[in-house]
């Protein structure tokens, strides 16, 4: 009798738990973005700015940050194609009082914040040696402090208004830690667990945040990269990585599917076939994956005493090897997504 009760509990619990799941799928699925203003941080080049171009295509009202002032204006007028409500914001958004300045010039100018995308990001590419502080802090304060205050910002509003969606663009490198990439690595994991933490605390205000870990993605991003020890050979590797199609994954392809998770109020989203076995190997076989990415350690390139120690830019960092027919895809990619100046 007492495991009858038991077993009809599970069975109620269980159906409960399906019921609330097909409500908030339901509700989710009803959320537009049109009308709706859409805050993107680091819009004005790569995946923000396609981000910037599928929200504006979808109709709503687009602001995008950046600290360079030039490309941002270049980056409007590309999103003016798809959209006409643009709003470019040169600001440092790892500054909690630009970060508060910006949100202020956007009330301003459109009303409450309803989608806030947290996607500026910053790449230093090298072995572990060459890194110093610096790369770690500015990769902490691009990665987490920046997330962190522009929500901060919003969510009094969004609190208010019982909706909003927050978009946090994590990594690959937000789940396994890769060599040569470890301030990267370290930054992005910190944005993983705040974007978890953040999903489970703003669920009840009818919030909903996605955490999106892409893969390697064409966007054109390694020219803007830093690279450091042997610039041009790590240059090379990363390059070619980042634009080989059974690695990388279609820039706008991925933003389309983003801006859908967005929609959809999705938890999680990991980007590229590559990138999803990856993880999924990784919860398997954790042991296995540290032996893995030990043995590409070996393979990639060692710093000399000759090296500079200064970073060196993606531009900075052309040989022979790349940019070549192999890297022609982000090359393309590089054009089209307002990398190149």
């Amino acid at each position: 009798m007492v495991w009858r009760r038991q077993q009809r509990n599970i069975f109620l619990g269980l159906g409960m738990v399906a019921g609330i799941g097909v409500v908030r799928k339901w509700r989710r699925q009803r959320y537009s973005v049109r009308d709706k203003t859409v805050f993107i941080t680091g819009g004005s080049r790569g995946l923000g700015l396609l981000l910037a171009r599928e929200f504006a295509a979808r109709g709503a009202r687009v602001a995008i940050a950046a600290r360079d002032g030039v490309a941002l204006q270049r980056a409007v007028r590309d999103v003016r194609r798809f959209g006409e409500q643009v709003l470019a914001i040169e600001t440092d958004i790892t500054m909690k009082e630009e970060a508060d300045a910006a949100l202020d010039q956007i009330r301003q100018h459109y009303g409450p914040v309803d989608i806030l995308v947290n996607n500026a990001g910053i790449i230093c590419v090298g072995p572990l040696e060459t890194m110093t502080i610096d790369d770690f802090r500015n990769s902490v304060s691009t990665h987490f402090w920046g997330p962190y205050f522009a929500t901060m910002a919003v969510l009094d509003e969004m609190r208010r208004s019982r909706q909003g969606r927050i978009v946090n663009i994590s990594s690959i490198g937000g789940k396994i830690s890769v060599p040569h990439l470890l301030p990267y690595c370290v930054g992005k994991f910190a944005l993983t667990g705040f974007s978890h933490g953040l999903r489970s605390a703003l669920l009840k205000d009818n919030i909903y945040v996605t955490t999106v870990c892409p893969g390697l993605m064409r966007t054109g991003s390694p020219r803007n990269a830093l690279f450091k020890g042997n610039n041009e050979a790590e240059y090379a590797w990363f390059s070619i990585s980042d634009a080989l199609p059974v690695l990388s994954m279609n820039a706008e392809r991925a933003a389309r599917r983003i801006v859908r998770a967005c929609v959809d109020g999705e938890a999680d989203l990991v980007l590229s076939v590559a990138a999803k076995l990856a993880v999924k190997f990784h919860a398997m076989f954790p042991g296995a994956t540290a032996d893995v990415l030990a043995i590409a350690n070996r393979l990639l390139p060692s710093a000399t005493p000759e090296s500079d120690p200064a970073p060196k830019t993606g531009k900075q960092s052309f040989s022979e090897v790349s940019p070549s027919w192999v890297t022609a895809l982000n090359e393309r990619a590089a054009e089209s997504n307002n990398q190149v100046s």
